[in-house]
Parts: structure tokens; C-alpha cells; sequence
């Protein structure tokens, strides 16, 4: 079919602006439509001793969140995500597909043809956290309990003037650590899902999203650890503990965890990590190939 035809020859001819559109577009729907799971685990995910900021689960979180500090207290952050995620998310498809035309991915089979998405994962992956990072830390110190920030600009001001550049990048190397293979896995077992459901490569919706979902739920599954990490690391500055407050890098945050929670604390947040990645990388997959397809 002709309509068939003009689909798949869009990845390859579209051009980066295309690609980097797109991206930007999903991105900033695949977060800002998940934004309140988030905040629950970034929540859930930080050591406190405040009775009133250790949750016992989503629901527990949502209903006690909900009632004493108001349903607006989930969106707490939101729009960092949103100024961050649209520049970065459009750096990171662009990158990833021209890395992937670049290493062939589009016209490999099997091995090779995982290795060269593989690949394009981690690379757009590196260049949209450099881009991120700050917002993240940004949007992690307005999410948590008690947070006195009230908006972007205010936390950014103040951060900066507290603990200077590098509490912006601190958790870079465990950002990296965490997305490169979080990617990686995404983008192959999303290409590989694909293009199990949808072999001549139609525009899907449906099967964009099955494979968004799957492959957002196994590359969310494992990197939680490194993720509980990060979020140590990006909110140590809101922490009352002093042994946090000094942890100055992912081995030292690893150690932390430990001490504090053994085996478990490294699981910390993993099940609305999980519910998270699932429809927003379902979302975010749709958004791609829908604007991919009609713009």
C-alpha cells in the first residue's frame, strides 16, 4: 500500500528537526502525564525519620499526600520537568537516530541490528542528561515532604546560592550510569517488541504502546537500584541527616542505602517506578512515531 510505503520511508528521510521535534513533543507528554507517580517515588525512595514522609505504598501515599497537603502537592515540580524534558528529550532522538541511520539500524537484522540501537540509546542518552540533570534536581527538591520551594526559578536561585554548580551534576555520573543502560534496553527490546507485533513497520498505535510498555517496564525493573542512588544524591541538600548531606558520589550513596536499609533499600520506589515507566514510555513511543508520521 502507498500509505504503507510513505510510513516507513519517514525514520530514514524525515530529517534531525523532524526527529528532534518529536522527541521534544514526547517527552514533555510522557512526563507531565506521569508527573504525580513520580513524585511518589521520589517520595518513597527518600530516607526520612518524619513519621508523616514514610509511606507504606502508592495508595497509602496518594490518600495521605491528598489529604494533608492537598492534591496540587503531587504536581509540586512539574514544571521543571516540563523546560527540561522538551529540549532534552528533542536532543536525545535527535541524536539517537542519527546515530542509529549512522550505525545502520534501520537495514540490520538480528545481532547487529540490536547492537547499533543499543548503541543509539546511549549516545542520545548521554547528550539529553547533561541538558536534564539541573531540572531533575530541580523538580526532586520541590517533590519531596515539606519542601519550601514554590517555584523553578526560586529553587534554581537558591540551590545555587547554597551549594553551588556542582549540586546540579553531582548525581550526573549515576544519571548516566542509571539512563544509558536504561535506554539502551528500551530502545532494544521496543525495536525488538515492534517489530515482533508489527513486522512491516505500519503506523501502530496500539503495538507503539504495547512495545513502549514492555520495554519501559524491563529497563525501569532494573535500574531501580541506581535510581534510589540518584535520588539520594540529588536531594541530599534537603536532608536533615548529615550522613547523606556529605555523600558525595554513587559508591558513597550505595553505601548509605545499605547501612540504612540493607537489600530492600535498593528496591525503594521500584513499584511506582514501574507503574510509571509503563505508560510513559508507552506515551512517549506514540507521541515519536505519531508525530513522526504526520509532521
Amino acid at each position: 500500500m502507498a500509505d504503507d510505503d510513505e510510513y516507513e520511508s519517514l525514520p530514514p528521510n524525515a530529517g534531525l528537526g523532524v526527529n528532534m521535534l518529536a522527541g521534544a513533543l514526547a517527552g514533555i507528554s510522557e512526563h507531565a502525564v506521569m508527573f504525580p507517580l513520580d513524585s511518589i517515588k521520589t517520595r518513597m525512595q527518600v530516607f526520612s525519620t518524619n513519621p508523616a514522609a514514610i509511606y507504606s505504598g502508592v495508595g497509602n501515599a496518594i490518600t495521605r499526600i491528598s489529604s494533608t497537603e492537598g492534591s496540587r502537592a503531587l504536581w509540586r515540580g512539574v514544571w521543571s520537568v516540563i523546560l527540561g524534558a522538551g529540549p532534552a528529550h528533542a536532543v536525545h532522538f535527535g541524536v539517537l537516530e542519527a546515530v542509529n541511520d549512522f550505525a545502520g539500524g534501520h537495514e540490520r537484522e538480528g545481532t547487529s541490528r540490536v547492537l547499533a540501537t543499543a548503541l543509539a540509546g546511549a549516545a542520545g542518552t548521554t547528550a539529553a542528561d547533561a541538558l536534564m540533570n539541573p531540572f531533575d534536581v530541580i523538580k526532586q527538591r520541590m517533590q519531596v515532604h515539606n519542601s519550601t520551594f514554590t517555584s523553578v526559578s526560586t529553587a534554581f536561585r537558591s540551590v545555587y546560592a547554597n551549594e553551588g554548580l556542582a549540586a546540579f551534576y553531582v548525581s550526573y555520573p549515576t544519571t548516566l550510569a542509571i539512563t544509558i543502560p536504561f535506554n539502551a534496553v528500551q530502545y532494544s527490546v521496543y525495536s525488538a517488541v515492534k517489530k515482533f507485533l508489527n513486522p512491516r513497520s505500519d503506523y501502530s498505535p496500539t503495538s507503539h504502546m504495547a512495545a513502549g510498555g514492555v520495554a519501559g517496564a524491563v529497563a525501569a525493573a532494573v535500574t531501580t537500584p541506581l535510581d534510589v542512588a540518584k535520588t539520594l544524591l540529588q536531594t541530599r541538600g534537603a536532608s536533615t541527616d548529615p550522613e547523606i548531606r556529605k555523600v558525595g558520589g554513587m559508591v558513597e550513596a550505595f553505601g548509605v542505602i545499605w547501612r540504612k536499609d540493607g537489600l530492600k533499600g535498593f528496591a525503594r520506589g521500584i513499584t511506582p517506578r514501574v507503574m510509571t515507566a509503563v505508560p510513559s514510555t508507552g506515551i512517549c513511543w506514540l507521541s515519536y512515531e505519531f508525530f513522526s508520521a504526520f509532521f
